[in-house]
């Protein structure tokens, strides 16, 4: 399954570690954006992870994109890949 996965962490220690973590799976479109190409066991395992990190005021939202909505989405910037591409062509 595709989806965004974002968040807002108010503690820095916290917000770095979700970053590392997110980082072994998928990929970084902002500072706080990640798309992600997972099972979906896998992605329950992730959010059990995440969650240690969060207090009760900090954000994490998981948003589900089908093949369609995908197909739809693009970056402005077109030296970026498009969403979900491979990452191997992108150029700084």
């Amino acid at each position: 399954m595709k989806i965004l996965l974002t968040y807002d962490i108010s503690k820095t220690k916290s917000r770095t570690k979700v970053a590392t973590l997110l980082e072994g799976y998928g990929y970084r479109v902002n500072f706080s954006v990640f798309e992600l190409d997972i099972k979906k066991h896998k992605l329950d395992i992730l959010l059990i992870e995440i969650k240690k990190f969060c207090d009760k005021n900090d954000s994490v939202r998981v948003y589900t994109f089908s093949r369609d909505t995908i197909g739809k989405s693009y970056d402005l910037n077109s030296k970026r890949p498009k969403p979900f591409d491979k990452r191997s062509s992108y150029v700084e």
